[in-house]
């Protein structure tokens, strides 16, 4: 059995303790919190897992295995990095550190160890999203045309990261998982409302080699919670509502087709296709017991997660470009896989 701790128990911490406690071939070993009342809380519902208020004490404990990291995105790195130099693996929340160049460091480390290093960009794991990736990667899709995502709400506002690096982070890795395409430059405009805080809204274009384009809406002023996918396929056409209780994907065989036969294109060079509709079956396994069930066999097998850094790395990347483009109003930035720091390429 592979044990683990969990360092932070605000947000997010209380469902990974709860998925982690229910995943076979993990063990809960421990929770580390600042806030004794939240490491209360543990004690009454797991009583056999260790509290402390110290993160170290699960960090230099040798009989746990792994540390998964649920806390603010500022303290990602020291705390991923005293983990790994521990040679414990590492679970991380998304996004996995604050500047790529942290996020670079992190993946270096592991790999150097031998480590897994997971970032839980849990979507990834749904069975919503395996089943688009199904579909889209099956021979009656066609080729992927465009993604367009709305992701809004009222709030949450977090006071260390921008809307783009909450919301469209699940965007970015959604799209690398559907696509297995990295995007080649990225334009984004957005706002903040409220001074000192940052931006609350934007709206972001992903550009491709392939020609597919990718359009995200992420805000955190809107009356109403929207969480919606549309992908069109020269085949056939996708759209995804998380919010639907049941039908969340469904699947329409319609599109265009174009012609290069002078009689066609004398009556009209555009053809529409309307076929049927349908919503396909999903496993509603919740998705956090999927990826601890992944991240154990990655550890047992000593495979690569789904969501290893070195995507969490290139979300990390994206989110500096996006964040250049829309300090300088929406000028498109390259992204090939070099390095973006506080605005400069620096490899």
């Amino acid at each position: 059995m592979i044990k683990i701790g969990v360092i932070g128990y605000g947000y997010w911490g209380p469902n990974l303790v709860r998925n982690f406690a229910e995943t076979p071939g993990l063990t809960m070993a421990g929770v580390a919190d600042l806030d004794q009342k939240k490491l209360d809380i543990v004690q009454k519902r797991y009583p056999g897992v260790k509290t402390t208020t110290q993160f170290q004490d699960l960090v230099e404990d040798p009989s746990i295995d792994a540390i998964a990291v649920a806390t603010p995105v500022s303290t990602h790195f020291d705390l991923g990095m005293a983990i790994l130099k521990a040679g414990k693996h590492l679970w991380l929340e998304k996004p996995m550190a604050e500047t790529s160049q942290q996020a670079r460091q992190l993946v270096d480390e592991a790999d150097k160890r031998g480590l897994v290093l997971i970032v839980d960009h849990t979507f990834c794991y749904t069975g919503a999203v395996r089943k688009m990736a199904e579909i889209i990667k099956g021979d009656g899709f066609g080729d992927v045309l465009y993604y367009d995502s709305t992701r809004i709400n009222l709030g949450l506002f977090q006071r260390d990261v921008s809307v783009i690096s909450d919301l469209a982070v699940h965007d970015f890795s959604i799209l690398e998982y559907l696509l297995g395409e990295q995007p080649i430059a990225v334009s984004a405009v957005g706002t903040n409302h409220f001074p000192g805080t940052p931006e609350n809204l934007s709206y972001l274009t992903l550009f491709y080699n392939s020609g597919m384009i990718a359009h995200v809406n992420v805000n955190w002023l809107a009356p109403v919670k929207m969480r919606q996918i549309l992908v069109g396929g020269s085949k056939k056409m996708i759209t995804y509502d998380d919010l639907e209780p049941s039908e969340k994907v469904r699947i329409y065989d319609k599109g265009v087709s174009f012609t290069d036969d002078p009689q066609q294109i004398y009556e009209m060079r555009v053809g529409y296709r309307s076929g049927d509709m349908w919503a396909p079956r999903l496993d509603g396994t919740e998705a956090l017991l999927v990826e601890g069930k992944h991240f154990v066999e990655c550890i047992e097998n000593g495979t690569a997660p789904s969501t290893n850094g070195h995507l969490g790395l290139r979300v990390v990347e994206l989110i500096e470009a996006a964040t250049r483009s829309m300090n300088e109003r929406g000028r498109s930035v390259e992204v090939n896989g070099k390095i973006m720091y506080q605005g400069r390429r620096v490899a």
